[in-house]
C-alpha cells in the first residue's frame, strides 16, 4: 500500500485560509457541511461555492507536493488513452497523460487515492505517477478522448 507524505504540515483548509481564499469563520462551515454530506473537503468547498477546484488542487500541490497538470490544451495519443478502459476512468476520476515503457502517467482529481493507483497498475501492468488536475478538466478528457471514439 501506497502512502504519502505531506510536504508541508498543514490541513488544506489552513493552507486556503493562509492564501486568502477562505476566512477562519468559513473554514469552520465547510467542516460542519462536510461532515454532514460525507464528502471530501475540497468537494464540500466547491458545493459551497468559497472556492474554485483550481483553489482545491493548488492547495493539494503545496500539501503533498503533487504536480498540477492543466489538461485544457493538452493532447494524449490514442495509445496511452487505450491503456486504461473508460470505466475505471469514470469511476476514480482519472485519465491517462503519457505513456513510456511500464510507466503510465495519470493526471487524477484525487491523487491520494491509493485504490484507483493500485487498480491501475493492476489493470495495465505499469507503474503509475500521479498529477493532480480538476475534476471538470479530467471528465471534458474523458469525454473528448472516450466517448468520441
Amino acid at each position: 500500500m501506497k502512502h504519502f507524505r505531506k510536504t508541508v504540515n498543514k490541513q488544506i483548509g489552513e493552507i486556503l485560509v493562509e492564501r486568502g481564499v477562505l476566512s477562519k469563520a468559513k473554514l469552520e462551515e465547510v467542516l460542519v457541511f462536510q461532515k454532514e454530506k460525507g464528502v471530501l473537503f475540497g468537494e464540500a468547498l466547491v458545493q459551497m461555492k468559497l472556492a474554485t477546484e483550481e483553489d482545491v488542487v493548488q492547495a493539494l500541490t503545496c500539501q503533498y507536493g503533487f504536480p498540477y497538470l492543466p489538461l485544457a490544451n493538452y493532447e494524449i495519443g490514442p495509445d496511452v488513452v487505450a491503456t486504461v478502459p473508460v470505466k475505471v476512468c469514470k469511476q476514480y476520476c482519472l485519465v491517462p497523460i503519457d505513456k513510456i515503457g511500464r510507466s503510465l502517467t495519470l493526471a487524477m482529481a484525487n491523487p491520494l487515492n491509493v485504490q484507483a493507483l493500485e487498480d491501475v497498475e493492476k489493470v495495465t501492468d505499469c507503474s503509475v505517477q500521479a498529477f493532480v488536475s480538476t475534476a471538470t478538466e479530467i471528465n471534458s478528457a474523458i469525454n473528448r478522448y472516450y466517448e468520441t471514439r
